[in-house]
């Protein structure tokens, strides 16, 4: 009895979460060190869109920065960011989805790009000349498509 009665509240925990919808860009809560601890979304990454993400251009297209041996099939790595080999086991979820989110908390030096911010930055890109921060922006990827590119990355385990 006692066990049915945690299941039922750990699922009632669960839809709690879906049901509170994504977090805003600004809204995301970050510890000291950048991990962001909480789902963005409330729904699980799905680490078959996260390859997807991670792999196309007009995405995050990650492998331009980082080499990934389970991604070889896909042309160009780059040699700019670290390799991703292995990432899973080292580094929590919770870090993951900061790094992601917002390397520049973790890594303040880091050339990889905020994919969930919407101002204080300059964008490449005509679509962006002249809004240097002064109004908000669409962040690179979604709230989902952060916790996607996660769960890939979780994958990686060496």
């Amino acid at each position: 009895m006692k066990s049915i009665i945690q299941m039922a509240v750990g699922l009632a925990m669960v839809g709690t979460v879906a049901m509170a919808g994504e977090v805003a860009p600004d809204d995301v809560a970050y510890d000291e060190y950048g991990a962001v601890a909480v789902s963005l979304t409330g729904v699980a990454g799905d680490p078959a869109n996260g390859i997807k993400i991670m792999t196309e251009r007009s995405k995050g297209n990650c492998i331009a920065c980082h080499q990934v041996t389970a991604l070889a099939e896909f042309p160009f790595h780059g040699e700019v960011g670290p390799m991703l080999d292995g990432v899973g086991a080292n580094r929590s979820e919770a870090e993951l989805r900061g790094i992601v989110a917002n390397a520049k908390i973790t890594f303040p030096e880091s050339v990889m790009p905020s994919f969930y911010k919407t101002h204080g930055y300059i964008r490449p890109g005509d679509a962006f000349t002249g809004k240097a921060g002064t109004e908000p922006l669409p962040p690179l990827l979604t709230a989902q498509e952060i916790e996607d590119v996660v769960a890939f990355l979780m994958t990686l385990q060496d």
